[in-house]
């Protein structure tokens, strides 16, 4: 398992990482002492440990939150489901039309566009599907007050 693994890590390492180890093998083949060329894999981890430590927080609360209650679950559950959803059909259509525009030869005005479609534009933009889904949904359940009701339509039901 240690091996499949470390082939896992290195199939998903991000080009900022590659990036900053080519840097440290460059400057180690300069002569740099081994304190200066540590400076860029130390800084470039301490930055993941930071950004990992407020995902963890985030998520932390996230699932106190809706664990507390069960319709919390259950509107925590569907909006994360369809989120999830939403995504891979975005990202699977983008795949699935570009493969289809290269290997069938497909040209024209909406192809070119599907073939020349930046993916680094895409992640800004699912980020920003992100932030809307879960302004929406707090919003929903605050002003809609959707615990409220469900609780109470479970108290008229006993």
């Amino acid at each position: 398992m240690y091996l499949v693994g470390i082939l896992f890590g290195l199939g998903f390492d991000t080009a900022t990482e590659v990036a900053l180890l080519f840097l440290a093998a460059g400057a180690a083949g300069a002569g740099l002492p081994f304190y200066a060329i540590l400076c860029l894999p130390v800084l470039f981890a301490a930055g993941m440990s930071l950004l990992d430590t407020i995902d963890g927080s985030f998520m932390n609360f996230a699932y106190g939150w809706a664990f507390s209650k069960p319709v919390r679950k259950i509107y925590y559950n569907i909006t994360v489901t369809g989120l999830s959803v939403v995504i891979a059909l975005v990202i699977g259509t983008i795949e699935l039309l570009g493969l289809a525009a290269s290997k069938l030869t497909l040209h024209g005005g909406f192809w070119d566009w599907v073939a020349n479609v930046n993916l680094n534009t895409v992640g800004y933009v699912i980020l920003a599907l992100f932030v809307l889904t879960w302004m929406a949904a707090l919003a929903l359940w605050r002003w809609g007050r959707i615990e409220e009701r469900w609780t109470a339509n479970l108290l008229e039901r006993e």
